[in-house]
């Protein structure tokens, strides 16, 4: 029990002691206030305890919402280690202008404004084009020979 219970239960035993007559208009009312006195203890008594169940349920649910936030951000965090790998992956294969060696190369690595030379030729793997001569070759054929 309560603290609050136990002292509305010494209460009512000091009104039983006392042997109040409930006849008398002053015994009636101190009579009634400690009936009302301890319904309150009583309905205190089972809130508290409704409570701490409902305390626990909320508890409950919090660990698993933190099972389920935690199984699905390592999924994404899985996700994205993955698509990190698969760009990491990504190569593309070149042929060489100049000697047709086919070379594996990662774009990451490249930059297009430098010069990069070819590890079996050592020419320039990305020639400059004239001006104007921004179709492909076969391309400028066919619209010559249409004409």
């Amino acid at each position: 029990m309560s603290k609050l219970t136990d002292r509305i239960s010494y209460l009512q035993g000091l009104a039983e002691g006392m042997k109040l007559n409930p006849e008398k208009d002053a015994h009636k009312l101190i009579l009634n206030i400690l009936e009302v006195l301890g319904e309150v203890g009583e309905s205190f008594e089972a809130l508290a305890e409704s409570h701490g169940e409902l305390s626990d349920y909320v508890e409950s649910i919090d660990e698993d919402l933190a099972d389920l936030e935690a199984d699905l951000y390592d999924d994404e965090d899985e996700d994205a280690a993955e698509d990190d790998e698969e760009e990491f992956e990504s190569t593309i294969e070149y042929e060489c202008p100049h000697c047709g060696a086919m070379i594996d190369i990662d774009p990451d690595d490249v930059d297009f404004d430098e010069e990069t030379k070819c590890p079996e030729c050592g020419k320039d793997l990305f020639p400059e084009l004239p001006e104007g001569a921004e179709e492909e070759p076969d391309e400028a054929e066919d619209e010559d020979g249409d004409e």
